[in-house]
């Protein structure tokens, strides 16, 4: 099947494209964005790995589901569109950042200048209905992404992986310790962000890691 997504990803995700699992994925997610409105926009679904060749990832952070809201995803997780209000979530990560680093709040929520530096922003699923969260969960995105991650994970070293909550931490139980450094906290959710996802550090923690490593820091 010829997916439109980045060169090096289509080559390092060649046999998912050919599993019946992505062929009726495929078939699932063309039905729902021929008769409803759907999230984000068809040309955004892999724009994570479109801004982030598979060579050139540095950290990886896990997201759930696209945000369902009018305007609001654009293919990275907790990323919105400049002139779209932040979601609750992407202001705590942005608090956290500014008390970790001293980097000010941004003017605006588009993470895609983090896309270029090396960060993978993935979501677990990759599309969702209109103001119905969870919608594509369970059609085969879970399989896809997990194997994007198990890629990363045994073809590349020293990378950071960054599991905000359960549903990451357990998507990325697999990744090997050893090779790479693994950061969990609480969610920046507003339900979970004061039970340790502020003070978490992992902004730091990720660039101390990678200058160790030999790698540009990421400028948050």
């Amino acid at each position: 099947m010829d997916v439109r997504i980045e060169d090096s990803w289509k080559r390092e995700l060649a046999t998912e494209f050919e599993k019946p699992y992505f062929a009726k994925l495929t078939d699932f997610v063309r039905s729902e964005y021929a008769t409803t409105t759907i999230y984000p926009p068809a040309r955004l679904i892999f724009n994570a790995f479109d801004h982030c060749p598979f060579d050139k990832v540095k950290v990886v952070i896990l997201g759930q589901d696209p945000y369902h809201g009018v305007g609001q995803a654009n293919g990275l997780c907790f990323s919105v569109n400049k002139g779209v209000k932040m979601p609750p979530s992407l202001v705590n990560i942005f608090k956290e950042i500014e008390a970790d680093t001293g980097k000010p709040i941004p003017a605006d929520g588009d993470l895609t200048r983090w896309s270029d530096q090396g960060v993978l922003l993935l979501n677990a699923t990759l599309t969702v209905r209109a103001g119905n969260a969870g919608s594509h969960q369970r059609q085969g995105w879970e399989e896809f992404t997990d194997a994007a991650i198990r890629t990363l994970a045994e073809k590349r070293k020293n990378l950071v992986f960054i599991l905000w909550g359960s549903y990451a931490q357990r998507k990325g139980e697999f990744i090997d310790r050893n090779n790479h450094l693994v950061l969990s906290s609480p969610h920046p959710s507003p339900l979970s962000a004061y039970a340790g996802f502020f003070g978490n550090h992992h902004f730091t923690l990720a660039n101390d890691y990678l200058t160790k490593n030999g790698k540009e820091p990421i400028d948050w």
